[in-house]
């Protein structure tokens, strides 16, 4: 009771710590996204749901409100902790990935088992997009934890590439992209973290074979497990032809949207291609705000994306232990590269991949995730600045009993 008096009295802001601007650019990305998630949910709201556009805007704030609860709980927590953490939280994750293959549901049609129902509140989580963030921390702790050791490969191959491993085949067969972003984020955490470099390219020889090997049986025999093989290399066989006489549905209307959207936009609310986009709430949801907000839109939300890069590197840079730095560098990077993803297929630069825009597209476990990522690295930034106010304070007692200012008090 005491500690909400206290929280009260110095106002919830005070109780919000770390780095300002950072919070402050996260919040206004939140506060934003209702626009786009509002217009953009309406065919959604009309095809699936009773209760209207109103409802998926209700349910964005819940998303919303819980992720911000999450932030502002995890970045109150010492970022050592969470070394022990990833320790504990990896066999957690595996379990419940064997268990998202083994029961995984669909969602609104979608031919992929990448969810898992939570019993009792009839939810559903994506149970790779909790593997991504606890992965990050633990490759962290351990590149942290050899820094200052001979590494040969055996002993990594065990600590490290082993749980990597089964965590990424583990994925695969229902998310390649996911696979794929999670595994070009571990190789550039562990270069970045000093790892060998000949151990990092016969790691990436290995996952080129891996995935080579796993689709050549899929190919061969189509019944032996559940997975998206045909629907990769159709994505890619469209991707890649751009004389195909069957384009991207996908691609095509988000192009439309983008096109039609010109410099300043439609206006807000009156989005056309949201009736004919499928997932213009989540998947697409960039194509919807340069259709209503046009070129300008798109390059505020693109520029949004980069003053948080600009803050992780800043956060980064400050931290003062190993640990702190891999961190930040590694539940960050991945939200900076899921958003020009995202923006990516809606322009055509890369294939049609279903990553979300991180705090902006609708979904739960994306938002949650995101959040639980942003609230760690506010973490790091915590300790710093608790470290500049305690520097601060031994400065201030030093500069009090300098004797000259007391001589010249006592005159």
């Amino acid at each position: 009771m005491l500690g909400i008096k206290n929280i009260k009295k110095r106002g919830i802001f005070n109780y919000l710590k770390g780095d300002k601007a950072l919070w402050g650019v996260i919040a206004l990305l939140a506060i934003f996204s209702f626009i786009p998630v509002y217009s953009s949910s309406s065919n959604i709201a009309y095809l699936y749901g009773d209760g209207g556009t109103f409802k998926f805007l209700i349910t964005h704030f819940m998303h919303l409100f819980l992720g911000f609860v999450i932030i502002a709980v995890i970045h109150r927590v010492p970022y050592r902790y969470f070394r022990g953490l990833s320790i504990i939280a990896m066999p957690i994750v595996f379990l419940l990935l064997i268990l998202t293959i083994a029961q995984g549901t669909t969602i609104d049609g979608a031919n992929a088992s990448r969810w898992i129902k939570i019993p009792f509140i009839n939810k559903t989580i994506q149970t790779s997009t909790v593997a991504g963030v606890v992965l990050m921390v633990f490759v962290a702790r351990y590149l942290s934890k050899i820094q200052h050791k001979n590494i040969t490969f055996k002993e990594s191959f065990v600590w490290l590439w082993a749980p990597v491993g089964a965590v990424l085949i583990c994925i695969l067969p229902a998310n390649l992209s996911t696979t794929a972003i999670i595994f070009a984020m571990v190789m550039l955490l562990v270069f970045i973290g000093g790892y060998p470099i000949k151990y990092i390219g016969a790691m990436c020889l290995a996952g080129i074979v891996v995935l080579s090997i796993f689709i050549l049986t899929a190919k061969a025999f189509p019944g032996l497990l559940s997975n998206r093989v045909d629907t990769w290399i159709s994505r890619v066989e469209n991707f890649a032809d751009s004389e195909a006489t069957e384009a991207d549905y996908q691609i095509e209307k988000a192009k439309t949207a983008i096109a039609t959207g010109g410099i300043t936009g439609i206006g807000v609310g009156k989005s056309v291609q949201r009736n004919f986009l499928p997932q213009s709430s989540s998947d697409f949801i960039f194509a919807i705000i340069v259709e209503e907000m046009g070129l300008i839109g798109g390059i505020i939300v693109l520029l949004a994306y980069l003053f948080i890069l600009f803050r992780i590197i800043v956060i980064a840079t400050k931290a003062t232990t190993v640990f702190g730095k891999l961190l930040v560098i590694g539940v960050g990077l991945p939200i900076i590269f899921q958003a020009f993803i995202n923006i990516g297929v809606a322009v055509e630069v890369f294939p049609v991949t279903g990553q979300t825009l991180p705090l902006i597209s609708s979904g739960g476990t994306s938002i949650w995730m995101t959040c639980a990522a942003f609230g760690i690295i506010l973490s790091v930034s915590v300790k710093q600045e608790d470290e500049e106010v305690k520097l601060n304070e031994e400065e201030e007692v030093e500069d009090s009993e300098n004797p000259l200012d007391v001589l010249s008090e006592a005159l």
